[in-house]
C-alpha cells in the first residue's frame, strides 16, 4: 500500500473513530447520545421508524451511511450475512432479526472505537446470532464460500484498494451468493477531480467510483447480473445508490471458487486447520508469498 493510501486509510479510521467516541459519551449523558450526522442524505434517518425504534440508540446514532442495505439486500431466515465496515452495528443488528436465530450476521470494521461500541449495541439488544470482526474489508477475516449475502452501507467508497474489497467480497460468498449495498457513485462524466471538489474522501464523496467504474470493477471479480440504481442525489452528479451482483452458481464457478479458498497456497483458510499446500513452508510464508488478501 503506498504512503498517500495508508494516511487516507488512516484519516478514515480517526474519523470513525471519534464519531464512536461521540455516541459513546453522548449514550452516558441523562439525554442520549446525539446522531452523528452529515446531512439529510446520510444517517440513521434513512431507516424506518420501527427499524430504528427496535434497536439501541447508540447504534442508530453511530448510523453514517447513505442508505439501508438490509431494505433491499431480500435477506431470507438462516442465511448468513457479512456486513462491510459494520461501524455501531445498525446493519449487523437488523439483519441479525431479518435471518432469525437460524441464521447469523458477522460485521467486520477497522475501527477498535466502533467494534466496542457494536458489541455494546449487540449485547443491549439481545442479539446472540451476531458477530464482529477486526479487519479491513480488504482482507476479510473468513474462510472462502462461507457468507449468503454481503451488505455495506456507504463503506466501500472510502475504500482505497476497490478492487481488492470486490474479489474479497467474491471470495467470501458461497456460489450463487449475492451482494446487496448502498454506495455513493458518480455520473460518468466527472472525472476523479470534480469528484474529489465535492467532498472530502471520509465525507463518502471523493473516493466514489462512477457507475461504470463500478460495473466493471464487480464484472472483473467474476460477480455477474449487475445491477446500480441511483436512488437519490447527494451532491451534484453523485448518487447514493443500490448496488445488486450474484456470484455464479456454476460448477466450474464453484470449482475455481474452491481454488480461492486454498487462499493462495493455503487450504482452509482463516480456520484452525489451516496447512500450506507446500509442506516445506510456513503458513504465514505462503500467504506473505502470494499476497494472498486473507492475512489473518
Amino acid at each position: 500500500m503506498s504512503e498517500q493510501s495508508t494516511e487516507l486509510r488512516e484519516t478514515v479510521r480517526q474519523r470513525y473513530a471519534a464519531a464512536a467516541v461521540k455516541v459513546t459519551e453522548g449514550g452516558a449523558a441523562c439525554c442520549g447520545p446525539e446522531p452523528v450526522e452529515i446531512d439529510e442524505n446520510f444517517g440513521s434517518t434513512l431507516y424506518a421508524a420501527d427499524e430504528r425504534d427496535a434497536l439501541p440508540a447508540e447504534a442508530v446514532a453511530a448510523s453514517l451511511g447513505c442508505g439501508n442495505p438490509t431494505a433491499v439486500a431480500e435477506l431470507r431466515e438462516g442465511e448468513r450475512v457479512l456486513d462491510l465496515g459494520s461501524g455501531g452495528g445498525i446493519d449487523v443488528l437488523l439483519s441479525a432479526r431479518r435471518v432469525g436465530s437460524t441464521g447469523k450476521a458477522y460485521g467486520v470494521d477497522m475501527t477498535d472505537e466502533m467494534l466496542a461500541l457494536a458489541l455494546a449495541n449487540a449485547e443491549k439488544a439481545g442479539s446472540t446470532n451476531v458477530e464482529f470482526l477486526k479487519g479491513t474489508i480488504e482482507a476479510i477475516p473468513l474462510p472462502a464460500n462461507t457468507i449468503d449475502v454481503v451488505i455495506s452501507n456507504c463503506v466501500i467508497n472510502l475504500s482505497v484498494d476497490k478492487p481488492a474489497v470486490f474479489a474479497e467480497t467474491f471470495r467470501v460468498l458461497k456460489p450463487g451468493g449475492r451482494i446487496g449495498v448502498s454506495d455513493v457513485v458518480a455520473d460518468d462524466t466527472l472525472t476523479p477531480g470534480q469528484r474529489a471538489e465535492r467532498g472530502d474522501y471520509v465525507g463518502c464523496i471523493a473516493g466514489a467510483l462512477s457507475f461504470s467504474e463500478y460495473r466493471q470493477g464487480l464484472e472483473a471479480a467474476g460477480f455477474t447480473d449487475v445491477e446500480i440504481t441511483p436512488t437519490h442525489p447527494v451532491a451534484d452528479g453523485m448518487h447514493s445508490a443500490i448496488v445488486r451482483a450474484v456470484k455464479p452458481a456454476s460448477t466450474a464457478e464453484a470449482d475455481a471458487s474452491s481454488a480461492t479458498a486454498a487462499c493462495c497456497g493455503v487450504s482452509a483458510c482463516c480456520t484452525p486447520d489451516e496447512q500450506a499446500a507446500d509442506p516445506s513452508t510456513t503458513v504465514a510464508e505462503a500467504k506473505a508469498a502470494s499476497g494472498c488478501g486473507c492475512q489473518n
